[in-house]
């Protein structure tokens, strides 16, 4: 991997907000003290601090109590926290663990800093295959043609939509959009401003993380392109008008949305299509919506493609113990072969034993969310992404709060983050 010029940047820094929401609350949750005085105990940390948290406690504990060689101690650290509290493992400063969840946005920092291990041997010990996974994911692990990480998952953009509110305005709720044309005629006949009803409302913050690159990508754009930023490119450009013209234009989205508007609005009724991550599943279900969920539509001009972000089991460059590393293995492929509990959250597993189950396919959400990673894009591979992509959804922001032209709004944002790589 090149290095770049902004890579002098703390890395304390580096929590994405695309993180932050995917992983859900920052509910306090610890598992048990560390085992770092018995070889056969691994110390395993997860940013899991919302609904996800029991589902991988679960796994772990029946890993556990699947033989007796090994012990896997689970320890939660609450998302707002996760990277700091990894900064200061890697430091010293705190006793670090064995194996740890990472993000596929913040692999290449920790790669960069050779502060994580290439995992090939750990995969092949474990009898852990590249053909086991789906092709995405596994690629997603890889900087420079080195494996640092082995897939959980990949969490793309989800497409939600009010089955109620669909036949109420004459569409079958089992066909939801699967184009721009189909979009806009829904989000049209959706929309009853005297209802205060609306086709789709436009978040102006996040999850914009993951809806505007959906956008771009769909358009054939590049966030990056030759190392640089590339916000202000055509196809960049023509993502952010569409959005924003689907407020002041379209008039299918109430504008000056705020934090999780969007949200709230879909949980009342008011909302009748909704784009979010894979995590809000459980928050649906016990809001008892009757709602659909989908692949997300082809709302941009040339291809289909869903921004993503992914889990990946990473080991610590320091850890050298072998006894610890072959129980890493050994819990790794135990891994691989039972996350089905991981599913129930609303995830869809990275490895084909699970996502092509029958069980699997049998689940209302999950095979959605799978349809979508041969086409599912990642950040750049590049350190330091959160702080490089700061700009940009500042502008993205802007222009969306109808602040700024999306030309200019993209134009600032790139002078920015070229301002941000000379520092």
């Amino acid at each position: 991997m090149k290095k770049k010029k902004w890579l002098g940047i703390a890395m304390t820094a580096v929590l994405a907000i695309g993180s932050l929401a995917a992983c859900s609350n920052d509910e306090k949750t610890t598992g048990s003290s560390s085992g770092k005085g018995d070889s056969s105990t691994i110390t395993f940390w997860a940013p899991f601090s919302g609904p996800d948290g029991p589902r991988m406690k679960s796994i772990v504990e029946d890993y556990n109590k699947s033989q007796s060689e090994y012990k896997v101690d689970f320890q939660i650290v609450p998302q707002s926290d996760y990277y700091k509290t990894v900064d200061l493992s890697f430091s010293g400063q705190k006793n670090g663990p064995d194996v740890m969840i990472m993000h596929r946005d913040q692999l290449p920092t920790y790669v960069e800093k050779k502060l994580v291990k290439d995992v090939t041997e750990t995969a092949e010990k474990a009898g852990v295959k590249e053909e086991n996974y789906a092709e995405t994911a596994w690629e997603g692990g890889q900087i420079d043609g080195k494996q640092y990480g082995i897939p959980l998952d990949i969490h793309p953009l989800v497409f939600y939509y009010n089955k109620d509110l669909f036949k109420q305005a004459g569409l079958d709720p089992e066909k939801p959009p699967t184009n721009r044309e189909e979009f806009l005629d829904a989000a049209k006949k959706l929309t009853d401003s005297s209802k205060n009803q609306y086709g789709f409302v436009v978040p102006t913050l996040w999850p914009n993380q993951f809806i505007y690159p959906t956008v771009l990508f769909q358009n054939g754009g590049e966030l990056l392109k030759d190392g640089k930023p590339n916000y202000n490119s055509p196809e960049g450009v023509e993502a952010l008008t569409f959005l924003s013209d689907l407020v002041k234009k379209e008039k299918v989205s109430p504008a000056n949305v705020q934090q999780d508007g969007e949200v709230t609005l879909f949980l009342q009724g008011k909302n009748a299509m909704h784009l979010n991550g894979p995590w809000m599943m459980e928050q649906w279900d016990k809001a008892k919506l009757n709602y659909g969920v989908a692949p997300v539509p082809q709302l941009g001009t040339k291809q289909q493609a869903v921004y993503a972000n992914a889990h990946n089991f990473v080991i610590p460059a320091s850890v050298k113990d072998e006894k610890k590393l072959d129980a890493t293995t050994d819990f790794l492929k135990y891994v691989a072969e039972n996350t089905m509990e991981w599913a129930k959250s609303g995830q869809a597993p990275a490895s084909k034993a699970v996502y092509e189950s029958a069980e699997f396919q049998k689940m209302k959400q999950q095979p959605q969310v799978a349809k979508q990673f041969e086409y599912a894009k990642f950040a750049p591979t590049v350190s330091n992404w959160g702080q490089i992509s700061e700009p940009l959804w500042q502008e993205v922001n802007l222009a969306l709060l109808g602040k700024k032209d999306p030309q200019k709004a993209l134009d600032d944002a790139t002078k920015k983050a070229e301002q941000l790589a000379n520092k």
